[in-house]
């Protein structure tokens, strides 16, 4: 393998090796770091038939909204972080929900969407449902956040190696066509 003058295979190695050494490590901490992925609250099947029996008068057939908050993707709202939080479903969907200023609607959610004969976990059933209709991929739950750093560093490296190879190859041309030029001027 040819390279540029003063430009080492040895030296190359010696940049390469300690890169991915040091990716490793780094794919390794992100590994290590704790999941935030948790479990869904109910069965998203069974939440499914009690959505289309109780919720799609105000929230629509597909959770587009109507008189209801959009369900997906799912409204934000004033003071709550992450919509898509079980606990915060749950707690919308047993309790209501009074209107607020900043609130996407100006109608009130009722005590279990106005039907008092939901269960505690017809509404974990429900939350579930929601969950999985916000969801990319609804057969998996996210990614948790190790595997998504690993991911994210993975496909960077890819990225930058290629650039790398790309702009030697780039360089061993571009020498090769300026001694080409050189030869022809002193012809």
């Amino acid at each position: 393998m040819r390279l540029v003058k003063g430009f080492k295979v040895s030296a190359l190695v010696a940049m390469a090796i300690p890169a991915m050494l040091a990716l490793t490590a780094i794919t390794t901490l992100a590994d290590a770091s704790p999941s935030r992925t948790t479990a869904l609250p109910g069965d998203p099947s069974r939440g499914a038939t009690l959505y289309a029996q109780n919720c799609t008068a105000c929230h629509g057939a597909n959770l587009e909204g109507g008189i209801g908050a959009v369900l997906n993707p799912i409204d934000k709202l004033p003071g709550v972080a992450n919509p898509l939080d079980p606990t915060v479903l749950i707690g919308i969907i047993t309790n209501g929900r009074v209107h607020q200023p900043g609130d996407p609607r100006q109608k009130d959610m009722p005590l279990k969407g106005g039907n008092p004969n939901l269960t505690d976990q017809d509404v974990k059933d429900l939350a579930a449902y929601i969950i999985v209709q916000n969801q990319i991929n609804p057969n998996s739950l996210p990614l948790a956040a190790g595997e998504l750093a690993k991911r994210t560093i993975f496909w960077v490296s890819i990225g930058i190696l290629s650039m790398l190879f790309v702009t030697f190859l780039l360089a061993q041309y571009n020498m090769r066509w300026i001694a080409r030029r050189a030869a022809a001027r002193r012809r």
